[in-house]
């Protein structure tokens, strides 16, 4: 197994909306192509204004294909369109769980 973890570096004051928007539309669409999401957080310390989402695929290969699948959903594409104007950076990171995780 891998998990992704995806950071969205949200402009000062845009967190609630960003929110809001996965939320009522985002998440939803995003299961139904990306499967087993491990879980959705803001930060309260450190990088303020953080979105983090993580993901769970059996490897590399799948998350690929999922990915590519969600891309090509016009409903995706007009969800970026929201999402967009009120992302400052993003980080993507692909974690390898050790073989004591409990998540394996």
């Amino acid at each position: 197994m891998i998990v992704e973890q995806r950071d969205y570096h949200v402009f000062t004051g845009k967190l609630p909306e960003l929110v809001k928007l996965y939320e009522t539309e985002g998440i939803e669409l995003q299961q139904s192509y990306l499967g087993k999401l491990l879980g959705v957080f803001t930060t309260d310390i450190g990088a303020l204004s953080t979105y983090t989402s993580m993901w769970g695929y059996e490897n590399f290969a799948e998350r690929e294909q999922r990915r590519a699948k969600l891309q090509a959903d016009d409903k995706w594409q007009a969800f970026l369109g929201k999402i967009q104007p009120l992302i400052h950076t993003q980080q993507n990171r692909i974690l390898i769980p050790t073989s004591f995780s409990p998540i394996r």
